[in-house]
């Protein structure tokens, strides 16, 4: 009996050893695998031959400098023709500004990291463009929403438009965009900053999109999916209800007034 208890306490103290033996290693293992992520690689441009790659430099150069050129001229004119000094130019001004940004927040890097040969780009500028990114598609959206409301009342009620698109109204709904705009986007990027990011680190993109992130990311994303889906829809199909809504009612306003022009078919001789 003494033997065999021997002999069963020798077995559990050699495999002792061996645990504490390999702990080191597997704690080390586990950290490596868990260790966060300081930078991302964008594989936009490199996924594509070197010919494509070429092409596309030139592509994205070409649109970003038709873009901004554009715009920048569209802001020129309204700020210098003082005639264009009216709520529909107004919201135009701001449009433009808008499409400026959006499209400087990817495009800038695409090519700094095509003709530098660079594809990294750091967690905290990741993060910095995706925040960019959602506050300016949520400005645009708005803004399109709010020029499709004054074409309605334009259209609609033109006797009242300079009353009701009176000038304090047409800040008070730009600032309101740009308010909500940042919120939505600050919300989003708070999600995402509170994920965490292990040995997978390429995105197959151009920039830093949700997506990709949410697929490289090790740990629960639930909450941030429910996010998208439910604030992040409301944000993007209330502007989309909006001008909906305001291009029926100017189609209905104008087949009306064509009723009221077109004479009775019983009057035509």
């Amino acid at each position: 009996m003494d033997g065999s208890t021997d002999n069963h306490f020798s077995r559990h103290e050699e495999r002792l050893m061996a645990i504490s033996t390999n702990l080191p290693q597997i704690q080390l293992r586990r950290g490596a695998n868990q260790s966060s992520v300081s930078e991302f690689l964008l594989l936009g441009l490199s996924r594509q031959p070197q010919q494509q790659q070429q092409l596309l430099f030139l592509l994205f150069l070409t649109m970003y400098l038709a873009t901004v050129l554009g715009n920048l001229l569209i802001l020129l004119a309204i700020s210098v023709d003082s005639r264009l000094h009216i709520p529909m130019y107004f919201f135009l001004f701001n449009l433009s500004f808008v499409d400026i940004c959006f499209s400087s927040t990817t495009v800038p890097k695409v090519l700094a990291n095509h003709i530098l040969r660079r594809q990294t780009i750091s967690f905290s500028g990741c993060l910095m463009q995706m925040y960019f990114l959602f506050e300016f598609a949520d400005m645009d959206n708005f803004l399109l929403a709010v020029m499709a409301y004054d074409r309605f009342v334009a259209v609609c009620h033109p006797l009242h438009y300079s009353v009701k698109m009176a000038p304090q109204l047409c800040a008070l709904l730009v600032t309101g965009s740009w308010v909500t705009a940042s919120l939505n986007a600050l919300l989003h990027t708070l999600l995402m900053a509170r994920l965490s990011f292990c040995a997978d680190n390429a995105i197959p993109h151009f920039f830093c999109d949700v997506t990709p992130l949410l697929k490289l990311s090790c740990s629960d994303t639930h909450l941030k999916e429910v996010v998208i889906l439910t604030e992040g829809a409301l944000i993007m199909i209330t502007p989309f209800v909006c001008i909906l809504a305001s291009y029926v009612l100017i189609t209905c306003a104008v087949e009306r007034e064509n009723r009221k022009l077109d004479p009775p078919k019983a009057m035509i001789v």
